[in-house]
């Protein structure tokens, strides 16, 4: 209970009913090695947090860029509301400090992990709606998406990075970038892929996510960061 109220104290909000923000914070493994507790983990919680920010942060950017047609409103939402973007949120709360989980998947770097992050982060969201309502949802949320809007525009993730990364490439250094998937770790329902990215055969940028896509995707921006610092005298 400590630590609840630690939480509350930081996240500025009072939940009226605790068991909620617990929830919110177990990870199923934690219910795998106490099977007693009495309550349940945060995947119903997440199923509805995912919802209530699709909601959010698209009503958020309707009236923020009134100028912007749907498809790079789109675009913004799914920056917004893609697994690393959440879990950067989640770890800005300090949700890692707290979350409930089993001791082996603490061991394996649980709280680290970007797909137990995001998580958590959308279980909190759902959680906060269902004790406070939308409102103190987007109080939570605000002065997060505020400044990750800013950072994504100006490091272009809402574009596809990939097809940057090839105009670029080709325009720079008149090569194609090519892709090779060069780990592939974890279970099979969280796998983890890292794949690398090269343009004449130099490595340019590496990048890992729950799919060989998201992979890739992630190891172009890396690509295109790089690639804009050596050309930005």
């Amino acid at each position: 209970m400590t630590k609840l109220h630690e939480l509350e104290e930081s996240l500025g909000i009072v939940f009226g009913d605790k068991s909620l923000l617990t929830r919110a914070l177990t990870h199923r493994s934690y219910l795998n090695e106490h099977p007693d507790a009495a309550f349940e983990d945060n995947e119903r919680l997440e199923f509805l947090g995912d919802a209530v920010l699709d909601f959010l942060t698209a009503a958020y950017l309707y009236h923020r860029f009134p100028e912007l047609a749907e498809g790079p409103l789109t675009s913004l939402r799914s920056a917004l509301v893609r697994r690393d973007t959440l879990a950067r949120f989640a770890r800005q709360l300090h949700l890692d400090r707290y979350i409930l989980m089993g001791h082996g998947e603490a061991e394996a770097g649980g709280r680290e992990r970007p797909a137990l992050l995001c998580a958590v982060f959308e279980a909190l969201v759902g959680a906060v709606y269902l004790d406070q309502g939308i409102e103190a949802v987007q109080r939570l949320i605000r002065p997060l998406i505020e400044p990750e809007i800013v950072r994504i525009q100006q490091q272009h993730l809402d574009k596809d990075a990939k097809s940057l990364l090839q105009e670029l490439a080709q325009g720079q250094l008149h090569h194609t970038p090519r892709y090779r998937t060069v780990a592939a770790r974890g279970p099979e329902h969280a796998k983890e892929f890292t794949v690398q990215v090269s343009i004449g055969g130099k490595v340019y940028g590496e990048g890992r996510g729950p799919s060989k896509q998201q992979a890739a995707q992630a190891a172009a921006r890396a690509a295109i960061k790089r690639l804009q610092g050596d050309h930005s005298d």
